[in-house]
């Protein structure tokens, strides 16, 4: 199995479990969300299932990764954004 299919399973896991156990990722979704929490923990849930499926699957690998940087550029500059207004 590779690295890529793994990463995307547990990043898929990882999502459909902010729905499961939405309040563990509460304290770090509120430092990049601090205002409708709640809704943001359910779309970035969302997001990370997408993400992983798409990793997970050969022929959307590309789309995935690609998926996935802006994903991560965007979580970045919504904590760096919140930070400083903190």
């Amino acid at each position: 199995m590779s690295l890529l299919r793994v990463t995307g399973i547990a990043l898929a896991a990882t999502g459909a479990a902010h729905f499961a156990a939405p309040q563990v990722f509460e304290p770090v979704s509120k430092l990049a969300f601090p205002e409708d929490t709640g809704a943001w923990i359910k779309r970035n849930g969302a997001t990370e299932l997408a993400l992983g499926v798409a990793l997970a699957l050969t022929p959307t690998r590309k789309l995935g990764l690609a998926g996935l940087a802006a994903y991560t550029a965007f979580l970045g500059a919504r904590g760096a954004a919140n930070m400083k207004n903190a």
